[in-house]
């Protein structure tokens, strides 16, 4: 039965969501954190592997998911199911791709799709971060120093400088923020 919940899941995901991996994100951590599949913690701990990984996003986090609910045949199933909407779309774009390419109503549509997309990306991000930047309360100053939401804070102004500023590649920027928060993180236990 979990083979088939993890299918028909990550099918629904699959064909409901534009905009690739990302955009999947509010949906991937709804539908798998109601099944009890992953925790909200797990879930972004893993989306941050599954970034720094070849392949595409949602098959990474498909496959991983499924394996952890359901082993290797969970993961084949889970993948499958993210994979297969997809396919089928584009096998069908493909065929028709002359009609659509000058149809007013498919441009339409695609120009209406654009800021959802970026939209649901922006939720991701939002969500993510709630997780990642979570704050204690009541938390002093010298305590904050040294928490995991202000290393957090310390290692995204830096990826982000890296990127916007000085343009470094994103493979780059992904082993300098693994190698600071190996730094920070042997920093914190030695205080």
């Amino acid at each position: 039965m979990i083979f088939l919940t993890l299918f028909l899941t990550f099918f629904k995901i699959g064909i409901t969501t534009f905009g690739g991996g990302y955009a999947m994100i509010p949906m991937i951590q709804a539908e798998v954190v109601s099944h009890g599949w992953m925790t909200q913690q797990e879930l972004v701990n893993f989306v941050a592997v599954s970034e720094s990984t070849p392949g595409p996003f949602a098959v990474n986090v498909s496959t991983y998911v499924g394996a952890e609910a359901g082993g290797f045949l969970g993961a084949i199933c889970a993948t499958l199911g993210v994979v297969l909407p997809s396919f089928l779309v584009i096998l069908a774009v493909a065929k028709c791709f002359l009609r659509f390419r000058s149809s007013r109503l498919v441009s339409a549509a695609m120009d209406g799709l654009h800021p959802a997309v970026v939209g649901l990306i922006s939720a991701a991000a939002i969500s993510i971060g709630q997780t990642v930047f979570q704050v204690p309360a009541a938390q002093s100053v010298s305590a904050f120093m040294t928490s995991e939401a202000f290393f957090a804070l310390l290692i995204f102004a830096v990826c982000a400088l890296l990127i916007f500023w000085k343009k470094l590649h994103p493979v780059l920027v992904i082993g300098i923020a693994a190698t600071m928060g190996m730094l920070l993180c042997s920093l914190a236990e030695g205080v």
